[in-house]
C-alpha cells in the first residue's frame, strides 16, 4: 500500500512515520504532485502557523491538489484546519473543504490545550474498536467549530470538533500518532478504509 505524507514543510513527520512503520507501511514523504496523486492513502499533517503553511502549499501548487483527490485523505492538527474555510491564525483561508471556520481559544483557559483529553460522539469507520470518552493527545490554541460534519467532540472551555468527515476527506486535530493504542487503532482504520 502507498502512503503519502505531504511534504510542505509541516514539522512532526517523523513521529507520524514511526506510526506507520508499527503497522508495517513505509510511509513516504514527498511534495511530489504525481506520487500524491496516485497514493492509495494520503496524509496531509502539519505542526506550526496556518498562514505560513498556506503560503507553502500554494508556492508549490499543493493547495490546487490536495482538494481533488479522490482517495481518503487525513489531516493532523494543522492539517485539519487548513482542510477547514478560514482559520483565525493570520487570518487565513483554507483549502475549504470542510464547511467550517477555526477560531482561537480564549485567554480564560491555559493555551494552547496541551495533553490529554477525551473524544466522544464517535460517528465514522475512522472510529472503530475506539471507545467513547477515548483518550487522545492533543497540543492547539485554535478548534474547528461544531458542525455537520462533525465526527467527534471534545470539551475544553466550550464543545468543539474534534475530528471532521466530508467525503473522502478526514480530519482530526488530536496527534494519532502521539495518542497510545487508540490513536493507533485510528491509523489501522484509516489504512482500512
Amino acid at each position: 500500500m502507498d502512503v503519502v505524507i505531504v511534504n510542505y514543510g509541516a514539522g512532526n513527520i517523523k513521529s507520524i512515520q514511526f506510526a506507520f512503520k508499527r503497522l508495517g507501511v513505509d510511509a513516504i514523504l514527498s511534495d511530489n504532485s504525481e506520487l500524491i496523486k496516485t497514493a492509495d492513502k494520503v496524509i496531509f499533517p502539519g505542526v506550526g502557523e496556518a498562514s505560513t503553511a498556506m503560503h507553502m502549499l500554494k508556492q508549490s501548487g499543493l493547495d490546487k491538489i490536495i482538494p481533488k483527490l479522490k482517495q481518503p485523505v487525513l489531516g493532523i492538527c494543522l492539517g485539519m484546519q487548513l482542510m477547514c474555510k478560514h482559520t483565525e491564525e493570520g487570518n487565513t483561508k483554507g483549502l475549504g473543504i470542510f464547511d467550517v471556520n477555526v477560531k482561537r481559544f480564549t485567554n480564560m483557559v491555559k493555551v494552547p490545550q496541551m495533553g490529554w483529553n477525551t473524544i466522544y460522539n464517535l460517528k465514522s469507520n475512522l472510529f472503530n474498536y475506539i471507545n467513547e470518552n477515548e483518550y487522545m493527545y492533543l497540543v492547539h490554541s485554535y478548534y474547528a467549530e461544531l458542525s455537520h460534519e462533525a465526527i467527534s467532540t471534545t470539551n475544553y472551555q466550550l464543545e468543539f470538533t474534534t475530528a471532521l468527515q466530508q467525503n473522502n476527506f478526514y480530519g482530526v486535530q488530536f496527534h494519532p500518532e502521539k495518542s497510545s493504542y487508540a490513536g493507533e487503532q485510528l491509523l489501522k482504520n484509516f489504512l482500512e478504509l
